[in-house]
């Protein structure tokens, strides 16, 4: 377990030498929601300066938790306390108030605005939007002192997803508060990003702030931790350290059976190309060039890898395929088919499925049911339609058997989208993609956010996809998923290729320099 210098990080109390009260105490929280319990007589204890774990599925009732925390729900029964002190957190504005910071899953930003204005949303007096010299002042000093680099000046909607989280980082940081808690945190950041984030926890836990920590990964789980909280159906299901515990351990009591937590792909020949993008030269939303020159194969069979930091062009290329963006120049072939001028409906045509990286902009209508989103490809073919006619009994047959095939977590299939977890939500549009007849699938971020379960079984239908002969762009920013799956990483930097190499050639460390930048014939800056 991590060490910790200083008394109130340990804990204690400067002044008296007793032990200091828990920054956090939620207890006997219970919270129903039509058909299903999330919470049910939860305790949640917080020390000063210590990282605190939320661990569990998609479902498993850490959201819930911790948006009672942050005022976004009312608890049914249960208390919560900060240091000592009953609170009624009743809105975020009271969660401010108290000193509590969230960093949401789902990016609580205004599109239109700065990062600078998203931060001084809620301020009062001269910091208001009326004066934001102070603000965009202030906020330069924290993003440097964190190392959280970014554009006060950008608008939200031009930013990357790895950016707006940076941006939901530090609007926290600049309100300073006491008990601090993210929401997958590091899901679209690279290894030396990560060290870099947990450096900057580290200095937040030893001024004695507390940290709430959701995570599915369970190498930082183990790395960052001091306690661990396991939920599991709504209820705590174990409390340990990872001095006291596996990585197998926790997944095992996550899932509640062993799960496996590596993966042997299995080598096969390739087929013919299905996929060629060729000399693509695409526009970002800021008129700089997201894409240039920018080339590649996939091939029958075959799992293509593109790796890299969030904002460089990933974005933009899976959008260029699909038809969601124009490209300036190049060609895009699939199955030896030029599309000339690429549209989400001719593109599909060709045999193509795509899972976007932002499920709730471009993967899901959050207004409608399970249903609904899970029927948006398939509506107009037989059995679903019939002279005209939608056949119910048909479509629901359908999607009950992809709730089970892809263990989405639903009440019904009738349950508004928007009511389901993030990693629910994540399952639905891959339960729609992979079940169609598609020849190719370009896949962006598609364990992002989900528990390690349904990540295990995402892993799995991608290898049978590529078993059955599928061509597959894999667009991930955790560079373990893209390295175990892929059979050749192409690194993206600025929109460029920096290399094409077979699995077997694309170590940790090759790879994570090239994804700063560096090229393989030029040495790294000492």
């Amino acid at each position: 377990m991590n060490q910790h210098d200083g008394t109130t990080a340990a804990g204690v109390s400067p002044s008296s030498g007793a032990p200091a009260a828990p920054m956090l105490e939620m207890r006997g929280i219970t919270k129903r929601f039509p058909g299903v319990i999330a919470n049910s007589d939860v305790d949640l204890v917080v020390q000063p300066g210590h990282v605190h774990t939320l661990l569990g599925e998609n479902g498993a009732g850490k959201s819930t938790l911790v948006k009672i925390l942050y005022g976004l729900y009312r608890p049914d029964e249960g208390t919560v306390r900060i240091q000592g002190e009953q609170i009624d957190v009743t809105s975020p504005a009271d969660a401010i108030r108290h000193g509590i910071g969230m960093i949401h899953q789902h990016f609580m930003l205004v599109p239109t605005l700065t990062v600078a204005e998203n931060v001084a949303l809620g301020l009062h007096g001269r910091r208001g939007l009326a004066d934001m010299g102070p603000v965009r002042r202030r906020l330069v000093e924290v993003s440097e002192q964190h190392g959280l680099e970014i554009d006060p000046d950008a608008y939200i909607w031009q930013l990357a997803v790895g950016e707006r989280q940076r941006a939901e980082i530090l609007k926290a940081l600049y309100r300073e508060a006491r008990l601090l808690v993210l929401d997958e945190p590091t899901a679209v950041l690279t290894p030396p990003e990560v060290t870099d984030l947990f450096a900057t926890l580290r200095s937040l836990t030893n001024e004695g702030r507390g940290l709430i920590f959701i995570s599915h990964k369970l190498a930082e789980v183990m790395e960052i931790s001091d306690e661990i909280t396991v939920l599991r159906d709504g209820r705590v299901v174990g409390r340990t350290t990872p001095a006291e515990t596996t990585r197998e351990g926790l997944a095992s009591m996550m899932v509640g059976r062993e799960v496996r937590l590596g993966r042997d792909v299995p080598p096969q020949p390739a087929g013919d190309d299905l996929l060629v993008v060729d000399s693509l030269r695409v526009q970002g939303d800021r008129g700089n060039a997201a894409l240039e020159d920018f080339s590649v194969r996939v091939a029958s069979g075959e799992i293509v890898g593109i790796a890299g930091v969030s904002g460089n062009g990933q974005r933009e290329l899976a959008e260029a395929i699909f038809g969601l963006r124009p490209a300036e120049s190049g060609a895009i072939e699939v199955g030896g088919v030029p599309i000339d001028t690429p549209s989400p409906k001719r593109v599909r045509r060709r045999g193509v499925a795509f899972v976007p990286e932002e499920r709730m902009r471009h993967g899901a209508v959050g207004e409608l049911t399970v249903s609904e989103n899970l029927m948006l490809v398939e509506y107009e073919q037989r059995p679903y339609v019939r002279a005209g006619l939608l056949q119910f009994r048909a479509i629901a047959e359908r999607c009950r058997d992809l709730v089970q095939r892809f263990a989405v977590k639903t009440p019904s299939i009738a349950t508004q989208t928007s009511h389901l977890s993030g990693g629910n939500i994540q399952k639905v549009v891959i339960a729609r993609e992979f079940s169609s007849d598609a020849e190719v699938l370009i896949v962006a971020q598609p364990t992002r956010g989900i528990d390690i379960g349904a990540a295990e079984y995402v892993h799995e239908r991608l290898l049978a996809k590529r078993a059955a002969g599928a061509a597959i762009l894999l667009i991930s920013e955790d560079l373990d998923e893209a390295m175990q799956l892929s059979d050749r990483i192409v690194v993206l930097f600025q929109g460029r290729a920096m290399c094409d190499l077979p699995r077997a050639e694309a170590t940790t460390d090759r790879v994570g320099l090239l994804m700063t930048g560096v090229s393989e014939d030029e040495p790294a800056a000492v």
